[in-house]
């Protein structure tokens, strides 16, 4: 009796695929689809989705880092910004002044000034007095050019941009509503189960059907190295689960009391057990700015646009993670040190939260992105808890990498053209971690997102 026949698994054949559409990826699909490429792209799950490092309301852009490498990358991103922002016709940054603090403040001056990014030295007094909303003691660095993304909306945004080039995605097959159906032309709640570089092509395979193309950029977070290694890539990373919370404004406090700190986080430069002076509630929210607390207990803040809400958490704070198995429900070690940290900085909110979110971090051995392209796969991933606000700059990096003509076809690595991250090939390419040649020590903490 002859055998019956196996249907032949749908096939989506486009110029340029790219798996993972958090803010990495849907970058890289913007910047293709502005050079007029064809692409489609895949995701386990909806834009946004919890289980990714990419959702929440909103995310830090600075210039403030250790390093003028990173200042003055964030220079660059910032322009690229401005330019999604005038394709979208909304905006995204929300201009804040940020108040840098800490172990690490003269590391990160001398960074900035190096690079000739805007800054500003206050005495504490004065800090507190033009941003009664942040208690300090010490030296702070105001940064005048920082903003808060509006990471939903830009992620939105990037998304509808996107959408007109790519391609009809394999249709998912049904699921819950966080995993539901094709956004547009970015086919969501399709996981990807292989990667197959044949040296003219690659095919995805996934659980709706097969995907070629000529090129695939995989940058899927903490899901990267093992989507990776089933095409025998080997990519080093970890993932960590952190956690931040949303913070209410307190009630006003009786004029001439004070609010007690309770211990102060490692590293602080406030002394444990010490007094914030009260100041009227209305002054403390009006103009809240960003802080970050540099070294130490890395602790950091933000307002919600368009909220009187503010976000806190402690960079890289959180436990090593299975990104598949993980626990969304709060962890109370760390809301504890997160709340240690909203009474020592934050006098003018109720320290526990209304609301908390777990977010995975995609680590780097060394705190740098890694950005490379072997054969026909550009990779993009370790952008370690402070990628968000280079989004559409790695975009622009990983579609010159994938767009390169004159890029090798083996599975040698392909050196990074010229146009795509100038001066940066060592730095940010998987060669670093080979033999001989061991991460760069030094490299965490780099900042929060």
């Amino acid at each position: 009796m002859p055998r019956p026949s196996v249907p032949r698994r749908p096939v989506v054949r486009t110029e340029f695929a790219v798996v993972g559409a958090g803010i990495t990826g849907l970058s890289v699909a913007w910047a293709l689809a502005r050079r007029g490429r064809e692409v489609a792209v895949l995701d386990r799950a909806a834009v946004g989705h919890h289980a990714g490092g990419s959702h929440g309301a909103c995310r830090i852009f600075r210039l403030g880092y250790d390093d003028p490498g990173y200042v003055g990358l964030a220079a660059r991103a910032r322009g690229l910004w401005g330019e999604l922002e005038e394709a979208c016709g909304e905006r995204l940054l929300h201009p804040t002044p940020q108040l840098t603090f800490g172990p690490k403040l003269a590391q990160v001056r001398a960074a900035m000034l190096a690079a000739g990014a805007a800054c500003e030295m206050l005495p504490a007094a004065e800090a507190m007095a033009r941003y009664p909303g942040v208690s300090v003691t010490g030296e702070v660095l105001v940064e005048p050019a920082s903003a808060v993304i509006a990471a939903d909306r830009a992620l939105a945004a990037l998304a509808a941009l996107a959408a007109p080039a790519a391609l009809a995605a394999p249709a998912a097959p049904a699921a819950p509503a966080d995993r539901a159906g094709p956004a547009g032309g970015i086919g969501a709640g399709v996981p990807v189960t292989s990667l197959a570089d044949d040296g003219r092509r690659v095919v995805v395979g996934t659980t709706a059907g097969d995907v070629e193309a000529r090129r695939v950029v995989v940058c899927a977070g903490p899901w990267t190295a093992g989507l990776l290694a089933a095409g025998g890539i080997t990519v080093p990373g970890s993932a960590t689960l952190e956690q931040v919370a949303y913070l209410a404004p307190a009630a006003a406090a009786a004029p001439g009391s004070a609010s007690p700190a309770s211990a102060a986080p490692a590293g602080s430069t406030v002394p444990a057990g010490s007094a914030v002076p009260a100041r009227s509630a209305a002054a403390q929210q009006r103009g809240m700015p960003i802080f970050v607390h540099y070294g130490g207990e890395f602790a950091y803040g933000l307002p919600v646009p368009g909220s009187d809400r503010y976000k806190v958490g402690i960079h890289h704070g959180g436990p090593p993670v299975d990104p598949d198995r993980q626990d969304q429900a709060a962890d109370p070690a760390l809301g504890s040190r997160i709340e240690r940290a909203a009474r020592t900085f934050l006098p003018g909110f109720d320290p526990r939260p209304v609301r908390v979110e777990r977010c995975v971090y995609d680590n780097s051995p060394d705190a740098d992105f890694i950005v490379d392209r072997i054969g026909n796969v550009v990779i993009g991933c370790g952008t370690s808890g402070h990628g968000f606000k280079f989004g559409p700059l790695l975009g622009e990096w990983l579609a010159a990498l994938a767009a390169d003509a004159a890029g090798q076809r083996d599975r040698r690595r392909a050196a990074p053209s010229s146009g795509a991250i100038p001066g940066h090939q060592r730095r940010f390419g998987l060669g670093r971690f080979s033999a001989g040649n061991p991460p760069r020590a030094g490299g965490r903490p780099t900042g929060s997102a």
